[in-house]
Protein backbone atom coordinates (compact mmCIF):
# COMPACT_ATOMS: atom_id res chain seq x y z
CA UNK A 1 0.00 0.00 0.00
CA UNK A 2 1.54 3.37 -1.31
CA UNK A 3 1.67 6.11 0.94
CA UNK A 4 -0.50 9.08 -0.49
CA UNK A 5 1.74 11.66 0.17
CA UNK A 6 4.27 9.71 -2.34
CA UNK A 7 1.82 9.07 -4.71
CA UNK A 8 0.86 12.67 -4.99
CA UNK A 9 4.32 13.63 -5.15
CA UNK A 10 5.48 11.05 -8.02
CA UNK A 11 2.34 11.50 -9.91
CA UNK A 12 3.77 14.87 -10.80
CA UNK A 13 7.20 13.24 -11.94
CA UNK A 14 8.27 12.93 -15.31
CA UNK A 15 9.95 9.81 -15.11
CA UNK A 16 11.47 7.97 -17.59
CA UNK A 17 9.04 5.08 -19.47
CA UNK A 18 12.16 2.38 -18.75
CA UNK A 19 15.06 2.55 -16.28
CA UNK A 20 17.91 0.14 -16.76
CA UNK A 21 19.83 -1.41 -14.03
CA UNK A 22 22.69 -1.82 -14.97
CA UNK A 23 24.73 -4.29 -11.87
CA UNK A 24 28.31 -3.64 -11.29
CA UNK A 25 28.29 -6.31 -8.21
CA UNK A 26 31.46 -8.58 -10.12
CA UNK A 27 33.44 -5.30 -11.17
CA UNK A 28 33.11 -2.86 -8.30
CA UNK A 29 31.50 -5.07 -5.45
CA UNK A 30 34.49 -6.76 -5.96
CA UNK A 31 36.72 -3.89 -5.50
CA UNK A 32 35.66 -4.48 -1.73
CA UNK A 33 38.78 -4.18 0.08
CA UNK A 34 39.07 -7.98 0.58
CA UNK A 35 37.14 -9.21 -1.47
CA UNK A 36 37.61 -11.67 -4.96
CA UNK A 37 35.57 -13.93 -6.64
CA UNK A 38 36.21 -17.10 -8.66
CA UNK A 39 35.60 -17.01 -12.09
CA UNK A 40 33.01 -19.70 -11.28
CA UNK A 41 31.69 -17.69 -8.27
CA UNK A 42 31.05 -14.57 -10.85
CA UNK A 43 29.44 -16.99 -13.54
CA UNK A 44 26.85 -18.21 -10.48
CA UNK A 45 26.14 -14.15 -9.45
CA UNK A 46 25.82 -13.68 -13.36
CA UNK A 47 23.39 -16.08 -14.18
CA UNK A 48 21.13 -15.01 -11.13
CA UNK A 49 21.50 -11.61 -11.76
CA UNK A 50 20.15 -12.57 -15.30
CA UNK A 51 17.24 -14.35 -13.98
CA UNK A 52 16.31 -11.60 -11.95
CA UNK A 53 15.93 -9.81 -15.29
CA UNK A 54 19.08 -7.30 -14.86
CA UNK A 55 19.58 -5.61 -18.17
CA UNK A 56 23.45 -4.98 -17.95
CA UNK A 57 25.87 -6.81 -16.22
CA UNK A 58 29.25 -4.81 -16.00
CA UNK A 59 31.20 -8.49 -15.87
CA UNK A 60 34.66 -7.13 -14.36
CA UNK A 61 38.11 -5.01 -15.34
CA UNK A 62 39.73 -7.54 -17.93
CA UNK A 63 43.43 -5.45 -17.74
CA UNK A 64 43.49 -6.62 -13.91
CA UNK A 65 45.06 -10.18 -14.53
CA UNK A 66 44.18 -13.29 -16.41
CA UNK A 67 41.38 -14.81 -14.01
CA UNK A 68 39.21 -12.03 -14.36
CA UNK A 69 39.94 -12.17 -18.29
CA UNK A 70 38.32 -15.59 -17.86
CA UNK A 71 35.79 -14.43 -15.80
CA UNK A 72 34.43 -11.85 -18.22
CA UNK A 73 35.27 -14.03 -21.22
CA UNK A 74 33.18 -17.30 -19.53
CA UNK A 75 30.42 -14.88 -18.64
CA UNK A 76 30.35 -12.94 -21.95
CA UNK A 77 29.58 -16.68 -23.77
CA UNK A 78 27.06 -17.88 -21.40
CA UNK A 79 24.24 -16.47 -23.67
CA UNK A 80 22.52 -14.87 -20.86
CA UNK A 81 19.84 -12.25 -22.02
CA UNK A 82 21.42 -9.65 -20.21
CA UNK A 83 24.40 -7.31 -22.09
CA UNK A 84 27.57 -8.09 -20.79
CA UNK A 85 29.64 -5.61 -20.16
CA UNK A 86 33.60 -4.37 -18.68
CA UNK A 87 35.57 -1.48 -17.42
CA UNK A 88 37.87 0.27 -19.52
CA UNK A 89 40.06 2.81 -18.86
CA UNK A 90 40.47 5.58 -21.75
CA UNK A 91 43.20 3.42 -23.18
CA UNK A 92 42.84 1.42 -26.51
CA UNK A 93 44.56 -1.33 -25.11
CA UNK A 94 41.38 -1.92 -22.77
CA UNK A 95 39.14 -1.86 -25.13
CA UNK A 96 41.63 -4.54 -26.82
CA UNK A 97 40.95 -6.99 -23.74
CA UNK A 98 37.80 -6.26 -23.68
CA UNK A 99 37.08 -7.23 -27.63
CA UNK A 100 39.08 -10.40 -26.74
CA UNK A 101 36.36 -10.74 -23.54
CA UNK A 102 33.76 -10.70 -26.45
CA UNK A 103 31.63 -8.44 -24.62
CA UNK A 104 28.69 -6.50 -25.84
CA UNK A 105 30.12 -3.37 -24.78
CA UNK A 106 32.33 -1.29 -22.57
CA UNK A 107 32.20 1.40 -19.69
CA UNK A 108 35.10 3.40 -20.26
CA UNK A 109 36.12 6.11 -18.15
CA UNK A 110 38.98 8.59 -16.94
CA UNK A 111 39.01 11.19 -13.95
CA UNK A 112 37.84 14.98 -14.52
CA UNK A 113 37.73 17.01 -11.41
CA UNK A 114 40.79 19.17 -11.32
CA UNK A 115 41.77 17.31 -7.94
CA UNK A 116 42.27 13.94 -9.60
CA UNK A 117 44.14 15.70 -12.75
CA UNK A 118 46.40 17.27 -10.45
CA UNK A 119 47.39 14.60 -8.14
CA UNK A 120 46.46 11.54 -9.64
CA UNK A 121 46.54 11.81 -13.29
CA UNK A 122 49.06 14.39 -14.07
CA UNK A 123 47.40 15.61 -16.67
CA UNK A 124 45.82 18.53 -18.77
CA UNK A 125 41.81 19.14 -19.59
CA UNK A 126 42.85 19.08 -22.92
CA UNK A 127 44.65 15.64 -22.26
CA UNK A 128 41.65 14.21 -21.25
CA UNK A 129 39.08 15.64 -23.87
CA UNK A 130 41.62 13.92 -26.42
CA UNK A 131 41.80 10.69 -24.49
CA UNK A 132 37.83 10.60 -24.13
CA UNK A 133 37.40 10.45 -28.28
CA UNK A 134 40.01 8.75 -29.05
CA UNK A 135 39.18 5.96 -26.65
CA UNK A 136 35.24 6.28 -27.34
CA UNK A 137 35.96 5.98 -31.52
CA UNK A 138 38.36 3.33 -31.18
CA UNK A 139 35.70 1.17 -29.12
CA UNK A 140 32.80 2.33 -31.51
CA UNK A 141 35.86 0.99 -34.14
CA UNK A 142 35.35 -2.24 -32.86
CA UNK A 143 31.85 -2.37 -32.73
CA UNK A 144 31.08 -2.30 -28.86
CA UNK A 145 28.51 -0.38 -27.14
CA UNK A 146 29.76 2.25 -25.18
CA UNK A 147 28.88 3.97 -22.04
CA UNK A 148 31.37 7.14 -20.58
CA UNK A 149 31.87 7.86 -17.20
CA UNK A 150 33.57 10.85 -15.47
CA UNK A 151 35.12 9.70 -12.67
CA UNK A 152 34.30 12.24 -10.13
CA UNK A 153 32.23 13.78 -12.24
CA UNK A 154 30.41 15.54 -8.95
CA UNK A 155 33.09 17.18 -8.15
CA UNK A 156 34.31 18.32 -11.41
CA UNK A 157 33.51 22.34 -12.46
CA UNK A 158 30.37 21.73 -15.01
CA UNK A 159 31.80 24.28 -17.55
CA UNK A 160 34.41 21.24 -18.01
CA UNK A 161 32.63 18.65 -17.51
CA UNK A 162 30.28 19.83 -20.29
CA UNK A 163 32.61 19.31 -22.91
CA UNK A 164 33.87 16.31 -21.37
CA UNK A 165 30.54 14.31 -21.98
CA UNK A 166 29.85 16.79 -25.58
CA UNK A 167 32.87 15.24 -26.49
CA UNK A 168 31.68 11.55 -25.57
CA UNK A 169 28.68 12.10 -27.50
CA UNK A 170 30.58 13.46 -30.52
CA UNK A 171 32.51 10.61 -30.19
CA UNK A 172 29.82 8.11 -30.66
CA UNK A 173 29.28 6.97 -26.99
CA UNK A 174 25.51 5.63 -26.40
CA UNK A 175 25.46 7.00 -23.03
CA UNK A 176 26.94 8.78 -20.23
CA UNK A 177 27.03 8.54 -16.76
CA UNK A 178 26.62 10.98 -13.39
CA UNK A 179 29.37 9.68 -11.41
CA UNK A 180 29.19 10.41 -7.62
CA UNK A 181 32.50 8.45 -7.14
CA UNK A 182 33.10 9.30 -3.20
CA UNK A 183 29.34 9.50 -2.21
CA UNK A 184 29.06 13.35 -1.79
CA UNK A 185 25.86 14.13 -3.59
CA UNK A 186 22.51 15.28 -1.94
CA UNK A 187 19.15 14.24 -3.61
CA UNK A 188 18.23 17.86 -4.83
CA UNK A 189 21.91 18.26 -5.69
CA UNK A 190 21.73 15.07 -8.03
CA UNK A 191 18.71 16.07 -8.99
CA UNK A 192 20.19 19.29 -10.50
CA UNK A 193 23.40 17.59 -11.92
CA UNK A 194 21.81 15.06 -14.14
CA UNK A 195 19.24 18.15 -14.96
CA UNK A 196 22.02 19.35 -16.24
CA UNK A 197 23.65 16.80 -18.24
CA UNK A 198 20.59 16.31 -19.80
CA UNK A 199 20.07 19.46 -21.42
CA UNK A 200 24.33 19.13 -22.98
CA UNK A 201 23.55 15.87 -24.29
CA UNK A 202 20.74 13.37 -26.32
CA UNK A 203 21.99 10.56 -24.90
CA UNK A 204 20.69 8.44 -21.96
CA UNK A 205 21.93 9.59 -18.24
CA UNK A 206 22.91 6.75 -16.57
CA UNK A 207 23.50 7.37 -12.85
CA UNK A 208 26.61 5.99 -10.39
CA UNK A 209 26.14 6.70 -6.62
CA UNK A 210 28.62 5.88 -3.91
CA UNK A 211 27.28 5.35 0.11
CA UNK A 212 30.46 7.13 1.85
CA UNK A 213 27.48 9.56 3.63
CA UNK A 214 24.42 6.43 3.03
CA UNK A 215 22.83 8.41 0.63
CA UNK A 216 23.87 5.95 -2.79
CA UNK A 217 20.17 4.83 -3.10
CA UNK A 218 19.06 8.12 -1.98
CA UNK A 219 20.73 9.80 -4.71
CA UNK A 220 20.17 7.23 -7.40
CA UNK A 221 16.44 7.34 -7.15
CA UNK A 222 16.82 11.43 -7.16
CA UNK A 223 18.75 10.60 -10.25
CA UNK A 224 15.41 8.78 -11.76
CA UNK A 225 13.37 11.45 -10.89
CA UNK A 226 15.46 13.82 -12.84
CA UNK A 227 15.35 11.50 -16.06
CA UNK A 228 18.31 9.33 -15.78
CA UNK A 229 17.55 6.23 -17.65
CA UNK A 230 20.02 3.85 -15.75
CA UNK A 231 21.17 2.96 -12.63
CA UNK A 232 24.30 1.18 -11.41
CA UNK A 233 23.95 -0.99 -8.29
CA UNK A 234 25.72 -3.75 -6.37
CA UNK A 235 24.06 -6.81 -4.26
CA UNK A 236 23.96 -5.73 -0.73
CA UNK A 237 25.44 -2.71 -1.73
CA UNK A 238 28.82 -4.13 -1.20
CA UNK A 239 31.71 -1.90 -3.59
CA UNK A 240 34.94 0.13 -2.33
CA UNK A 241 34.68 1.95 1.01
CA UNK A 242 31.16 1.90 2.16
CA UNK A 243 30.03 0.40 -0.93
CA UNK A 244 27.54 1.37 -4.08
CA UNK A 245 23.50 1.65 -4.01
CA UNK A 246 22.34 -1.46 -2.81
CA UNK A 247 20.05 -3.50 -6.50
CA UNK A 248 17.74 -4.54 -3.72
CA UNK A 249 16.78 -1.80 -2.60
CA UNK A 250 17.11 0.28 -5.76
CA UNK A 251 14.85 -1.98 -7.67
CA UNK A 252 12.57 -2.06 -4.67
CA UNK A 253 11.95 0.91 -4.30
CA UNK A 254 11.63 2.16 -7.98
CA UNK A 255 8.61 -1.00 -8.08
CA UNK A 256 6.65 0.03 -4.91
CA UNK A 257 6.84 3.46 -4.45
CA UNK A 258 7.89 4.92 -7.89
CA UNK A 259 5.18 2.46 -9.62
CA UNK A 260 7.59 1.63 -12.36
CA UNK A 261 7.18 -1.95 -13.78
CA UNK A 262 10.66 -3.18 -14.29
CA UNK A 263 9.49 -6.51 -15.39
CA UNK A 264 11.87 -8.27 -12.89
CA UNK A 265 11.61 -11.98 -11.58
CA UNK A 266 12.40 -10.20 -7.82
CA UNK A 267 11.26 -13.66 -5.83
CA UNK A 268 15.45 -14.31 -6.69
CA UNK A 269 16.53 -11.24 -4.82
CA UNK A 270 16.95 -13.35 -1.70
CA UNK A 271 19.09 -15.57 -3.25
CA UNK A 272 20.66 -13.55 -4.93
CA UNK A 273 21.63 -11.70 -1.88
CA UNK A 274 22.45 -14.66 0.02
CA UNK A 275 25.25 -16.09 -2.78
CA UNK A 276 27.03 -12.59 -2.29
CA UNK A 277 27.27 -12.76 0.71
CA UNK A 278 28.89 -16.24 1.14
CA UNK A 279 31.19 -15.30 -1.54
CA UNK A 280 32.06 -12.21 -1.08
CA UNK A 281 32.67 -13.00 3.01
CA UNK A 282 30.52 -9.88 4.33
CA UNK A 283 27.69 -10.73 6.28
CA UNK A 284 24.32 -9.07 5.39
CA UNK A 285 23.30 -7.33 8.57
CA UNK A 286 20.11 -8.36 10.36
CA UNK A 287 18.33 -4.86 9.65
CA UNK A 288 19.47 -4.83 6.04
CA UNK A 289 16.50 -3.49 4.20
CA UNK A 290 14.65 -6.03 1.99
CA UNK A 291 17.21 -8.89 2.08
CA UNK A 292 18.16 -8.96 6.01
CA UNK A 293 16.72 -11.29 8.65
CA UNK A 294 15.30 -9.11 10.35
CA UNK A 295 12.92 -7.44 7.39
CA UNK A 296 9.82 -9.17 7.88
CA UNK A 297 10.51 -10.91 10.94
CA UNK A 298 8.29 -9.52 13.99
CA UNK A 299 8.10 -9.62 18.01
CA UNK A 300 6.71 -6.91 19.63
CA UNK A 301 3.06 -8.09 20.63
CA UNK A 302 1.00 -5.27 19.34
CA UNK A 303 3.11 -5.55 15.58
CA UNK A 304 2.52 -9.65 15.71
CA UNK A 305 -1.22 -9.04 16.51
CA UNK A 306 -1.37 -6.49 13.40
CA UNK A 307 0.07 -8.80 11.29
CA UNK A 308 -1.45 -12.35 11.53
CA UNK A 309 -4.43 -9.89 11.48
CA UNK A 310 -3.36 -8.01 8.26
CA UNK A 311 0.16 -8.33 7.01
CA UNK A 312 0.79 -4.60 5.41
CA UNK A 313 0.10 -2.63 8.73
CA UNK A 314 3.23 -3.58 9.19
CA UNK A 315 4.73 -4.67 6.14
CA UNK A 316 5.36 -1.93 3.17
CA UNK A 317 5.90 -5.20 0.70
CA UNK A 318 5.08 -9.19 0.91
CA UNK A 319 7.98 -11.24 2.00
CA UNK A 320 7.10 -13.48 -0.72
CA UNK A 321 7.40 -11.18 -3.42
CA UNK A 322 11.56 -10.92 -2.73
CA UNK A 323 12.09 -14.56 -1.94
CA UNK A 324 11.60 -13.70 1.96
CA UNK A 325 9.50 -15.54 4.96
CA UNK A 326 7.48 -13.70 7.52
CA UNK A 327 8.91 -15.11 10.95
CA UNK A 328 7.35 -14.54 14.30
CA UNK A 329 9.97 -13.93 16.88
CA UNK A 330 9.13 -14.56 20.55
CA UNK A 331 10.67 -12.66 23.06
CA UNK A 332 10.37 -10.16 25.84
CA UNK A 333 8.16 -8.08 23.46
CA UNK A 334 6.33 -11.14 23.13
CA UNK A 335 2.21 -11.54 23.10
CA UNK A 336 -0.68 -13.63 23.45
CA UNK A 337 -1.53 -13.65 19.64
CA UNK A 338 2.26 -14.58 18.57
CA UNK A 339 2.01 -17.42 21.48
CA UNK A 340 -0.96 -18.47 19.82
CA UNK A 341 0.25 -18.47 16.82
CA UNK A 342 3.61 -20.40 17.51
CA UNK A 343 2.18 -22.88 19.20
CA UNK A 344 -0.67 -23.87 16.32
CA UNK A 345 2.65 -23.87 14.37
CA UNK A 346 4.04 -26.37 16.44
CA UNK A 347 0.69 -28.53 16.40
CA UNK A 348 -0.36 -27.78 19.91
CA UNK A 349 -3.75 -26.70 20.49
CA UNK A 350 -3.15 -23.83 22.57
CA UNK A 351 -5.73 -22.71 25.99
CA UNK A 352 -5.85 -19.72 27.92
CA UNK A 353 -3.51 -21.13 30.73
CA UNK A 354 -1.30 -22.81 28.51
CA UNK A 355 -0.67 -19.28 26.36
CA UNK A 356 -0.49 -17.55 29.84
CA UNK A 357 2.05 -19.72 31.51
CA UNK A 358 4.52 -20.07 28.06
CA UNK A 359 4.19 -16.42 27.81
CA UNK A 360 5.42 -15.78 31.60
CA UNK A 361 8.33 -18.19 30.83
CA UNK A 362 8.98 -16.69 27.57
CA UNK A 363 8.67 -13.35 29.08
CA UNK A 364 11.63 -14.30 31.74
CA UNK A 365 14.22 -15.78 29.05
CA UNK A 366 13.40 -12.72 27.16
CA UNK A 367 14.90 -10.64 30.21
CA UNK A 368 17.73 -12.74 30.43
CA UNK A 369 18.76 -12.59 26.92
CA UNK A 370 18.12 -16.29 25.91
CA UNK A 371 16.87 -16.63 22.70
CA UNK A 372 13.66 -18.27 22.00
CA UNK A 373 13.97 -20.85 19.48
CA UNK A 374 11.60 -23.45 18.31
CA UNK A 375 13.01 -26.66 19.82
CA UNK A 376 13.44 -24.18 23.10
CA UNK A 377 9.61 -22.96 22.96
CA UNK A 378 9.18 -27.10 22.53
CA UNK A 379 10.71 -27.69 25.70
CA UNK A 380 9.14 -25.05 27.62
CA UNK A 381 5.54 -25.97 26.04
CA UNK A 382 6.71 -29.59 27.16
CA UNK A 383 8.14 -28.75 30.82
CA UNK A 384 4.27 -26.14 31.26
CA UNK A 385 2.40 -29.37 30.33
CA UNK A 386 4.26 -31.63 32.32
CA UNK A 387 3.53 -29.48 35.51
CA UNK A 388 0.03 -29.11 35.03
CA UNK A 389 -0.16 -33.14 34.20
CA UNK A 390 -1.42 -32.91 31.39
CA UNK A 391 -0.06 -35.96 29.21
Amino acid sequence: MQSPYVREVVDRMELPDEVIIYDTTLRDGEQTPGVSFTPGQKLEIARLLDELGVQQIEAGFPVVSEGEREAVRRIAREGLDADVLCLARTLRGDVDAAVECEVDGVITFIATSDLHLRHKLKMSREEVLERVADTVEYAKDHGLWVAFSAEDGTRTEFEFLEKVYRTAEECGADRVHATDTVGVMIPEAMRLFVRRIREVVDVPVGVHCHDDFGLAVANSLAAVEAGAQAVSTTVNGIGERAGNAALEEVVMALEKLYGLDLGFNTEVLAELSRKVAEYSGIDVPPNKAVVGENAFRHESGIHVAAVLEEPRTYEPMDPREVGMDRRIVLGKHTGRKAVEAKLRELGVEPDEELVEEVLRRIKALGDRKVRITDSRLREIVKRVVESRGDR
